[in-house]
């Protein structure tokens, strides 16, 4: 029986010219996943990531302190859905990274402001009447993801690795876990808010259909490193 762990990426660089890019807090994340899947682990995995750099970055890090000589697939139905496309629709103002930046910090809680205006780019998104306003529309991306783990499952039924790893984002393990609890959108978007970077969310492998073990488990950040806990 195969167990599949979904990875959120390291801390990108919130409000960077480049987000797609581990800040140095993220590399730090990304290593110490990686000394917690060598205690984990009793055999290497099976392991696939997006083609952002985020996910690239985060997979190779945390595999160098476990699973060196590990191959690393590539594919990009793993990517995150374009979210400075979903904030600059819902808001023009957000266009360019730095001012999102520069008005979230004006807040008290700008964690609380930018969940504010997360929650209302989603319902943009995902509401219906402007699918056609977007690159990749809600249904798009939702389908995507939702292949890409049905192909994964049937690969790993065939193969029967012990354990399977994906590098992905928090956009996309909101949807799997949404669908595996048959969330709405509105909940399953409230997961997103909630992921820590380099999170593990387990899945088991049960034929080819896969079940929810658990959820965004970062407890080996918490006990060794309470000072790297993000969610951005």
């Amino acid at each position: 029986m195969t167990t599949i762990y979904l990875v959120r990426h390291g801390q990108a660089s919130f409000g960077a010219e480049s987000y797609d890019k581990l800040s140095s807090n993220g590399e730090l994340q990304a290593k110490l996943l990686g000394q917690y899947f060598d205690k984990i682990l009793k055999e290497a995995p099976y392991v696939v990531a997006g083609s952002m750099q985020r996910h690239q970055q985060t997979a190779k890090l945390a595999l160098a302190e476990c699973f060196p000589e590990c191959e690393l697939l590539t594919n990009d139905a793993w990517n995150e859905f374009n979210h400075q496309q979903v904030f600059e629709q819902y808001d023009e103002r957000f266009k360019a990274p730095h001012l999102l930046k520069q008005e979230v910090s004006k807040y008290e809680s700008p964690r609380a402001y930018l969940a504010e205006i997360f929650e209302g780019a989603m319902q943009r998104w995902t509401g219906g009447e402007f699918h056609h306003e977007y690159e990749e529309s809600w249904p798009q991306f939702k389908a995507r993801v939702e292949n890409a783990l049905t192909d994964l499952c049937e690969i790993l039924a065939q193969t029967k690795p012990r354990y399977a790893v994906v590098f992905t984002s928090g956009g996309v393990i909101s949807v799997l876990a949404g669908k595996l609890l048959e969330l709405s959108v509105n909940r399953t978007f409230a997961l997103n808010w909630a992921i820590t970077n380099t999170s593990l969310t387990t899945l088991r492998l049960v034929g080819t259909e896969p079940q929810l073990l658990s959820l965004n488990e970062h407890h080996f950040i918490k006990a060794e490193r309470p000072d790297l806990l993000t969610w951005l």
